[in-house]
């Protein structure tokens, strides 16, 4: 199938913005493009993990404008369905839970909506992309590489996320990856492997805020470093035009007091941590010796 190949986009020098799912949020994706080129970040640096369309209001203008900005797209499994003409959105939610009957909704209303020049665009994007910074070497994949739902968070088994990086490596080694859609940020580290979730800008975190998070990657004298960062934008405006559509109101509420309309798919963990306000943070990651006591140092982001 398109896309198997990985993507090799080589050696970065200068630093690299990676966020996922914009989500049909026309507004959070003008203020993450806003925000990128405020921090003087170029649109050749700048990579999106997939789910370009999902929950919110606008998938044809978002598509457009991801489309048209000049950034690497990563094929999500939402690309996939949308792309190959897939009966849902092909998320994994379990069949009959709350998550799946509300992507029903959205699903339909961005079917009605996308073009078939979106739809080709969606089918011939990478489901691998690569580059190096700091002389490491970043995998970014969505969810896994056999699985492209498969979902990813902070607690799942390391064992789990060492099996995604043997898959990886059989393209080329890697010292990174960068995952998508669990639509939660975080940094684990695995030995002298590193995966991280640049976190999504479509929806919150389910953290009690409307803000929305994507990652920066820069590179420094000895190491990589790693910024979380908050996406504000005029998320009231996103959830008016959920209401304006009659498009399922749960979504619109969860845009504005950031927490998600039900958890069927969060492990136990990171249930607990629901409506806990995430604190952007800086994690350095050497390119030799690296010491796996390196945690992340909270710290003020530059975007909250």
């Amino acid at each position: 199938m398109t896309g198997r190949t990985p993507t090799d986009l080589g050696t970065f020098h200068d630093s690299v913005l990676i966020f996922g799912g914009p989500y049909s949020n026309a507004q959070a994706t003008a203020a993450l493009l806003g925000q990128a080129e405020q921090m003087g970040i170029a649109p050749t640096r700048i990579i999106c993990t997939g789910d370009v369309v999902a929950y919110a209001g606008d998938p044809a203008k978002t598509t457009a404008m991801i489309m048209n900005s000049g950034i690497h797209v990563l094929m999500g499994n939402c690309e996939e369905s949308f792309g190959f003409d897939g009966a849902d959105c092909g998320c994994g939610f379990d069949e009959g839970s709350a998550c799946d009957l509300l992507s029903r909704q959205w699903y339909a209303h961005a079917n009605q909506q996308l073009t078939p020049a979106h739809r080709q665009w969606m089918r011939n994007l990478p489901r691998q992309i690569r580059f190096e910074i700091a002389g490491l070497q970043v995998a970014i994949i969505h969810g896994g590489v056999s699985d492209i739902s498969r979902w990813v968070f902070k607690s799942t088994a390391a064992a789990d996320k060492s099996e995604e990086i043997a898959a990886i490596e059989q393209t080329g080694p890697v010292d990174v990856v960068v995952g998508g859609h669990c639509g939660l940020p975080f940094a684990d580290i695995l030995g002298d492997k590193l995966w991280l979730n640049a976190g999504v800008i479509g929806m919150p975190a389910n953290d009690g805020t409307p803000r929305t998070w994507f990652t920066v990657l820069s590179p420094t004298k000895n190491a990589m470093e790693v910024g979380l960062h908050a996406l504000t934008y005029d998320h009231r405006a996103a959830a008016k035009r959920l209401d304006a559509l009659e498009l399922a109101g749960a979504y619109a509420r969860t845009l504005v007091d950031g927490r998600w309309p039900n958890m069927d798919v969060l492990p136990a963990d990171e249930r607990l941590r629901v409506g806990q306000p995430i604190t952007p943070w800086t994690l350095a990651w050497p390119t030799a010796a690296r010491p796996t006591a390196v945690r992340p140092t909270a710290v003020r982001s530059a975007a909250e």
